[in-house]
């Protein structure tokens, strides 16, 4: 690495400042985003809904606008204030998930959804493009999945915040607010869970935008080089490759959807459990092996990297994969709740390992002026495909395949083996291509 190019980074304790509030923000989303997959059977029974339904609300209303907002503001990422587009959307998707508790209609939630994920979608690309410009390539696989950590210790608040909530709430009469009217205890949890964004904020005024470093000029390229246009004129060049990574990795995050969403309802439906304990006892797990499983993906990628294989990401998705696989459907199938936990939280470890592998696997093949835009089609792809179909996939099979709700055990054991295995085989198809292009990468980064 050259000496120059290392000393132009940040001082590396303000560079995992920057990254433990970037974190902050992340769980902070995945709190607003992931709290409604306690909420299932009140949600469902106030608002008179069936799973696919409920699905639909949780994961398709979210994705729409999170999904198609993430392309242009990847490209505002490669071109503007990152900080500043953050800041934005905090602030967006904090009222909008305050909005979501004062849903009396299927419709109003819907929409409130949409809105949550509008100023979720300014997130990710800006972060994630600020930390590749904080850290040189060979120490930017961990603290990239030091923040994606974010979507397990989040999603691990959300089930135990969840579960206390519903406790509450199973002996507690209806609220009655000023100018609010009547509040059903679940509807109080969307204001509760919406409130920390706003501390976030204050510590995003702390941020300083970074420079921006391993800008690769192309033979060719011109002023325009940051437009769409350019970035999907650089993809198709290297299709394989980005198809492989790009619907390879959202294929790994529609299990993590689909499981996370239906987990709860798993232990409620299958085992017989209260809707608190379902929480607390899989919120632990998402808290320890969630995140755990995120930060040794990124350890593992790394340690791989610095011993030669440039293709680091891409093998050690494929390994998570095959854990998946055999885990997942297994903890489906466990005749008890005590085995199915046991099951449990190594799935829910190897589900970790692809949220921080992903982008920076984007990030590693991708000049800088792509960057930000290659990491917004790879969450185009995970959001369309698994934020947005994941969890109804599994609320599909179950009301009609099975059509029995009770059945909910063997669908999520037929979607973990079938999507899992796509995802290895789509890997697995190009990392051959993966590894040809880090190579070039080096190459035209030493000549530039």
């Amino acid at each position: 690495m050259n000496t120059a190019n290392e000393v132009s980074y940040p001082n590396r304790k303000y560079a995992w400042y920057v990254v433990a509030v970037l974190f902050l923000a992340y769980t902070s989303s995945f709190i607003d985003r992931q709290i409604m997959s306690l909420l299932v059977e009140p949600i469902k029974r106030d608002l008179d809904l069936n799973d696919t339904q409920f699905s639909l609300l949780h994961g398709f209303a979210f994705a729409i606008f999170y999904t198609f907002m993430g392309l242009p503001l990847g490209r505002l990422a490669d071109r503007k204030n990152r900080k500043v587009i953050i800041t934005i959307g905090i602030l967006i998707w904090s009222f909008l998930t305050a909005a979501c508790g004062l849903a009396k209609t299927f419709f109003y939630l819907f929409l409130a959804r949409i809105g949550v994920g509008v100023g979720e979608a300014a997130l990710s690309p800006s972060a994630y493009s600020i930390i590749a410009d904080l850290f040189p390539k060979e120490k930017r696989s961990l603290p990239t999945g030091m923040y994606s950590m974010g979507v397990f210790f989040g999603a691990g608040l959300a089930f135990i915040l969840g579960g206390y909530v519903v406790q509450l709430a199973s002996g507690a009469a209806d609220i009655v607010l000023p100018l609010l009217g009547t509040i059903r205890p679940w509807q109080l949890t969307f204001f509760i869970v919406a409130s920390p964004g706003l501390l976030v904020v204050l510590l995003m005024l702390t941020v300083k935008e970074p420079a921006r470093h391993e800008v690769v000029r192309l033979s060719g390229e011109d002023d325009d080089s940051h437009s769409i246009r350019a970035t999907l004129h650089y993809v198709m060049q290297h299709r394989r490759l980005y198809f492989s990574v790009v619907v390879g990795f959202a294929l790994l995050a529609t299990c993590s959807y689909g499981f996370f969403t239906w987990a709860p309802s798993f232990l409620i439906r299958t085992y017989g459990w209260e809707a608190s304990n379902a929480g607390y006892a899989f919120g632990l797990l998402v808290l320890t092996f969630g995140t755990g499983g995120t930060l040794l993906g990124g350890v593992w990628a790394d340690y791989l990297f610095v011993r030669g294989r440039q293709d680091a990401n891409m093998r050690v998705a494929l390994y998570a994969g095959v854990g998946i696989l055999v885990f997942g459907c297994a903890s489906a199938l466990m005749p008890t709740a005590g085995f199915a936990l046991v099951c449990l939280a190594p799935t829910v470890f190897f589900l970790a390992f692809s949220v921080g592998l992903a982008p920076a696997a984007a990030s590693f093949i991708s000049p800088n002026q792509f960057r930000g835009q290659a990491i917004a089609l790879y969450l185009f792809a995970t959001n369309l495909i698994g934020l947005g179909v994941g969890p109804t996939i599994v609320a599909v099979i179950t009301d009609y395949g099975f059509g029995d709700p009770g059945a909910l055990r063997y669908s999520l054991a037929v979607f973990c083996v079938a999507i899992s295995l796509l995802a290895i085989l789509t890997l697995l198809w190009g990392i051959a291509a993966y590894r040809a292009r880090a190579q070039a990468m080096l190459v035209e980064q030493t000549t530039n």
